[in-house]
């Protein structure tokens, strides 16, 4: 089936059959779920959407609301079968479509698209033909009405402006003009879309009208807002008046939200301007890695290895999280920064060769990362540090202790040694004015108190985090927290009285949602999965089996329990026995956990055995929870599996 919400709620079966889907409280609910993209939402979270002062009877009929819906959607399902797309989970429900089969869906990932390749966004075109009115055009305005409504017209008009852009500096968009004159005047306080009807119009041979344009918007920006122009507009008109309107000023926002490319910036201004962006989160950290590569490669291209060095190491974004987002753009960065090594040589300035070599290892990240380059990079982490404290550089301190952060994890069990590293990064950042870097000091913190068990203490740094990203707009650090909430959730689920499995379950995935646009992909695939196995494993309960999880990198350890829960036991035994090593990273302790667990359930001392002499020194903390975002329960449990299995139990 295809639902459509960018209009009136509207749905059709795959044959292309119009599906009657009731009155304005069924489509309200059928509306409810395409806005949670997939996510469930709870049944209390939909009674409060669909009425001001619930009724006693609000439940009962949210259920024949969804009974009745599915009937629609579905009228061939035999009796008794389970439903493929109105799904019942934990405590609410969910759409089970693909993304394409949403047209706001469709419309949404059509722009993510174009802001990574700007050079696709002359075709939104077809995309914004979608749009038949007002999204959820047939609903009441509702709270969640109103904000979707806002939320996916804010986005339709950053797609008419992209393209817009696109086209005008490819040269095309015949009667653009009209287009965007009609756009300026339906919202008038967009001052993106003044400067592209001004570029248009100086495109179409029309200077006084597009001069004219501007003083419009600086006129109605002063006298009704009390704003001055923006230093972009300001430049287009000085740009028109010398006859080269066609590229935005350098160093500024296009109507993308995106830095414009067309007019190159220097290196050094690039990576600059990439390292303030990339802690905005979402597009604007993918476009900032894209920048920063870009600035490495220009810098090289010069000749110059003292500029490259700087471009290089200027770049000092702390890091999380031991998986790369883009591991292929973080191994060209380490080969650029290793080549600029070699030619500075030792006895190149302290300073220069300090920043690469935390380059080198903050890149570096070790589930990535094996043999000899691993190797480098543990090296470079000390050395860095080493020459850092030298130098007395509080600033350049605080980026190699990230470095030697994320070298930490060369075996399981070193959540100790990570809080000193944390408390260290927090006293430094702390005394010297470095607020990027007490956060990442408080989330450091956070995540070896969570390891440890010690939650209250966890909470602190969470909380201690998200005042410290309030003030310096650092909007990632609420998505991770969230996490960790959810983790605490998790945790005393198994505690009488406590929030039920369900409950945590649906913490978990309301927390997923928002990581899954945070920009940071290394981080978010896999996660779920691992963390519903996790809460699965604390309360007796096999693995997972829904053929829609995305386990992503933790797939060759789920897999023994994944094909166990399906009775597939020859075949979990192969993958058991297939299943590599862990990388040393976050999820170590999870990994191996898992390995031991399973080769208990199938037998397996000799795995065990190998299991359990890597948790040993881990049997004090909690396995998964080294990333603060997740657990399995306490390492001693699945330590005590593997021996009892491998025959060393004392």
């Amino acid at each position: 089936m295809r639902i459509e919400v960018l209009g009136a709620v509207q749905a059709w079966h795959d044959d292309g059959r119009p599906i009657s889907l009731g009155g304005p409280r069924h489509r309200e609910v059928l509306g409810r779920l395409v806005a949670a993209q997939g996510r469930m939402v709870t049944t209390d979270a939909l009674v409060d959407d669909l009425w001001d002062d619930p009724p006693s009877s609000a439940v009962g009929a949210l259920r024949t609301f969804v009974a009745a819906l599915r009937r629609a959607v579905e009228p061939d399902r035999p009796p008794r079968t389970p439903p493929r797309v109105l799904v019942t989970q934990g405590t609410g429900y969910l759409l089970r479509l693909p993304r394409e089969a949403v047209d706001a869906h469709r419309f949404q990932d059509a722009l993510t698209a174009a802001r990574r390749s700007p050079d696709t966004a002359a075709g939104l075109g077809e995309t914004l033909a979608l749009w038949r009115g007002p999204a959820y055009a047939d609903l009441p305005g509702s709270s969640w009405v109103e904000h979707e409504r806002l939320r996916l017209e804010e986005l339709r008009l950053q797609a008419v402006e992209l393209r817009a852009d696109a086209l005008l500096a490819s040269g095309g968009g015949a009667g653009l003009a009209a287009e965007l004159a009609g756009h300026v005047a339906e919202h008038p306080w967009r001052e993106p879309a003044w400067g592209l009807l001004a570029r248009a119009l100086h495109r179409d041979g029309r200077r006084a009208e597009a001069l004219a344009t501007l003083r419009r918007a600086r006129t109605m920006l002063v006298e009704q807002l009390g704003l001055d122009p923006s230093p972009r507009m300001q430049r287009l008109e000085t740009d028109i008046l010398t006859g080269s309107p066609d590229q935005d000023p350098p160093g500024e926002q296009g109507p993308t939200g995106s830095t414009t490319t067309r007019t190159p910036l220097g290196p050094r201004t690039t990576v600059d301007v990439a390292r303030t962006l990339a802690l905005a989160g979402g597009d604007a950290l993918v476009g900032s890695r894209r920048d920063r590569l870009t600035a490495i490669v220009a810098a090289e291209r010069t000749g110059d290895v003292t500029l490259t060095a700087r471009v290089i190491g200027a770049y000092d974004v702390p890091a999380i999280w031991s998986r790369a987002d883009d591991p292929d753009q973080a191994r060209a960065v380490v080969a650029a920064a290793e080549r600029t090594l070699r030619r500075i040589g030792p006895d190149g300035p302290a300073d220069l060769r300090a920043r690469l070599l935390a380059t080198v290892a903050t890149e570096s990240r070790s589930a990535d990362t094996t043999g000899a380059a691993l190797e480098t990079a543990h090296t470079a982490a000390r050395a860095a540090e080493a020459l850092a404290r030298d130098l007395k550089d509080p600033a350049l301190l605080a980026f190699a202790l990230n470095g030697v952060f994320l070298q930490s994890f060369t075996r399981p069990g070193l959540a100790a040694r990570r809080d000193e590293i944390g408390a260290e990064l927090l006293t430094v950042a702390c005394h010297h004015g470095l607020p990027a870097f007490a956060i990442l000091g408080h989330l450091v913190r956070l995540q070896s108190a969570s390891a440890l068990g010690e939650l209250g203490t966890a909470a602190e740094h969470a909380a201690a985090a998200e005042a410290l990203a309030a003030a310096h707009e650092s909007p990632l650090v609420p998505v991770l927290t969230a996490w960790f909430r959810a983790r605490v959730t998790a945790a005393r689920s198994t505690e009488p009285g406590g929030p039920t499995a369900a409950t945590a379950a649906a913490a978990y995935r309301a927390a997923d949602g928002d990581l899954a646009t945070s920009g940071m992909p290394g981080l978010h695939r896999g996660l779920l999965p691992l963390a519903l196995l996790g809460l699965r494993l604390l309360h007796g309960r096999p693995a997972p089996t829904d053929p829609g999880l995305d386990w992503g990198p933790y797939l060759p350890w789920a897999a023994p329990l994944v094909l166990l829960a399906q009775d597939r036991a020859e075949e979990a035994r192969a993958a058991l026995a297939a299943a590599p090593e862990p990388p040393g990273d976050h999820m170590q302790e999870a990994l191996w956990c898992l390995t031991a667990h399973a080769a208990a359930a199938l037998d397996r001392p000799d795995v065990a055995a190998r299991a359990a002499t890597a948790l040993r020194g881990a049997r004090a903390e909690h396995a998964g929870a080294a990333g603060g975002m997740l657990t399995l329960g306490p390492v001693e449990r699945y330590l005590t599996e593997a021996e009892v299995c491998a025959g060393t139990a004392r």
